[in-house]
């Protein structure tokens, strides 16, 4: 995996959940000849990766809800689930990851990528699939591969490519792992010493998992979420 600012810089492997973002570091990284020209960051955030992904793009606008129950940087604030205040045809390639999940028009969302992006152009999203409930209440949706290709294709995007993050042992490992951090509690002594035996079942079974998932043939059944790649026609 290229290092160019894509790193767990602060995702330490004593964290619970580490392997989620190497994982996800490294599918973003496999996609790296598609991020070229003009690039459209579709619910940005504080756009940690904006220099790794100015290595192959020329430019990188980031778009964000301004009322986001995180912080924003984005360039240009708009409500994602309503046509955005973009011109045709501007975007070489339009990613957004772990955004459509909290949007309650994805559809009306996709129809906007699709605007947006130049004919030839791509589209790289990723949503999860196994996942908790997070930045409540604007948490709507969970895709399968299934749900992601008919979205995709009735947008009109072709050439939709699905990849599972990974399978069932990762996915189990995850869930424990958020499960188990919610039990630090008690006084101080004890919540140090839960929080580190903690780490060390933490640091061991995060890396036992990748392992234990090649015994797993079908990682779209119980992926921890997906990524999609896709075009517009030219």
């Amino acid at each position: 995996m290229a290092s160019n600012n894509l790193e767990l810089s602060h995702r330490n492997e004593q964290s619970h959940n580490w392997l989620l973002y190497r994982i996800g570091y490294q599918i973003i990284d496999s996609y790296s000849n598609l991020y070229q020209g003009h690039l459209y960051d579709l619910g940005c955030g504080e756009m940690p990766f904006k220099s790794y992904f100015l290595n192959y793009a020329d430019r990188d606008t980031g778009i964000d809800w301004g009322e986001s129950l995180h912080e924003i940087k984005a360039d240009i604030q708009a409500d994602l689930n309503k046509p955005f205040p973009i011109e045709d045809d501007v975007a070489d390639t339009i990613i957004s990851f772990s955004v459509m999940e909290h949007l309650c028009e994805p559809a009306a969302f996709l129809n906007e990528a699709y605007r947006i992006l130049k004919p030839g152009g791509h589209i790289i999203l990723q949503v999860p699939f196994q996942w908790w409930l997070h930045e409540i209440p604007h948490d709507y949706y969970r895709f399968t591969p299934y749900g992601l290709k008919y979205l995709f294709d009735k947008a009109g995007f072709v050439d939709a490519s699905i990849k599972p993050m990974a399978g069932i042992f990762t996915t189990l490992v995850l869930k424990w792992n958020y499960f188990s951090r919610r039990l630090i509690r008690g006084p101080k002594p004890l919540r140090l010493l839960i929080h580190g035996t903690l780490r060390i079942i933490w640091y061991l079974n995060q890396h036992l998992a990748p392992y234990l998932d090649k015994l797993d043939k079908n990682w779209d059944m119980e992926a921890p979420g997906y990524f999609i790649s896709a075009r517009k026609k030219t």
